[in-house]
């Protein structure tokens, strides 16, 4: 999720390392802060696989400041990576909006389609946060008002997604007519 984000906004434009971790912490920030700690080795294992490149510019008042830029190469990741999503960015909800986030980089609106189809085929699976066996629990037949509000608040975003999925797969499918 931390190295699709940054592929993600360095395909924007070259950014300074704590402007990146800012717009990253503004995107995912609320789930999971990003320390230094993790995003600089990040950086670091992307610079070295030659997806972007560091470039060292003087400060405007103080040190001099490190500019990241998304090589082609790494260009050519974030496309992979949007076409080609894991499973896990599929159905985990902060991968899903972190791949969302940078989805209209990817032109070919089929394969943007395509990513949405999964996404959806996903939210049609019954499923619960609660079982009885092998059986997923509506909110309805829970006593424990707290397990019923988790239910009840996840049927409501399951619901406005799919809206959403829907009606934005009906306009990219439109697009290709």
């Amino acid at each position: 999720m931390l190295e699709l984000a940054i592929l993600g906004f360095l395909y924007d434009a070259p950014l300074h390392g704590y402007v990146l971790r800012r717009h990253i912490a503004a995107l995912t920030g609320h789930v999971r802060p990003v320390a230094e700690s993790t995003l600089y080795p990040a950086i670091k294992r992307l610079e070295k696989a030659g997806l972007l490149v560091r470039a060292t510019e003087p400060g405007a008042v103080a040190a001099p400041r490190h500019v990241l830029t998304l090589t082609e190469q790494g260009g050519r990741e974030l496309m992979r990576r949007l076409a080609e999503p894991a499973q896990r960015e599929i159905t985990d909800e902060n991968h899903w909006f972190t791949l969302l986030a940078f989805l209209r980089h990817l032109a070919d609106p089929a394969a943007q389609a395509a990513v949405l189809r999964r996404r959806l085929a996903f939210l049609e699976e019954p499923a619960s946060f609660f079982y009885d066996g092998d059986r997923p629990l509506s909110a309805e037949e829970l006593d424990d008002p707290f397990r019923r509000g988790v239910l009840t608040i996840a049927r409501a975003t399951s619901r406005a997604e799919l809206a959403w999925l829907r009606d934005t797969l009906a306009s990219l499918d439109g697009v290709g007519r």
